[in-house]
């Protein structure tokens, strides 16, 4: 099971992916966004640039995993780099670019995760919480895509 405090934390974490697909949809909100703190957290903006943050955080997370492994250091720290590096390299190009590699991103991190976990450097819950929130991020770049 989940401990709660993860579950709570890591959905809380999907608001900002919300919020950009909320200002896609409502266009009195994207005003309201824009007048009040900037066109940085309105639609593929503020879905690309938090996609990149989290996406870099959870190279983080893969790192810290990756220390409890001593016996395959290299091959968990070079796959936990993986991530960040992707987003250095392929997030740009313009929206539909940048959503179209986090996409990819967050789905490779998926099979990353899974790999840790089968290695058992991850938690037990682990994987049940990633596709939670892998399925909810997924789901807003593709509404960016799509709607942007």
């Amino acid at each position: 099971m989940i401990p709660r405090s993860a579950l709570v934390l890591g959905l809380s974490g999907l608001l900002p992916f919300f919020w950009g697909v909320a200002t896609l949809l409502s266009p009195a909100l994207a005003q309201l966004t824009l007048d009040v703190i900037g066109p940085r957290f309105i639609g593929p903006y503020v879905l690309i640039a938090y996609g990149v943050v989290i996406l870099c955080f959870m190279s983080g997370v893969l790192w810290g995993f990756a220390a409890r492994g001593a016996e395959m250091a290299w091959t968990g720290y070079a796959l936990s780099v993986g991530p960040a590096l992707w987003a250095f390299f392929f997030v740009g190009g313009g929206a539909t670019q940048a959503l179209t590699a986090l996409i990819t991103g967050f789905v490779v991190l998926l099979v990353i995760d899974l790999q840790f976990s089968r290695w058992g450097l991850t938690p037990r819950w682990w994987m049940q919480l990633r596709l939670i929130l892998t399925s909810g991020v997924v789901l807003c770049l593709a509404a960016g895509l799509w709607l942007g």
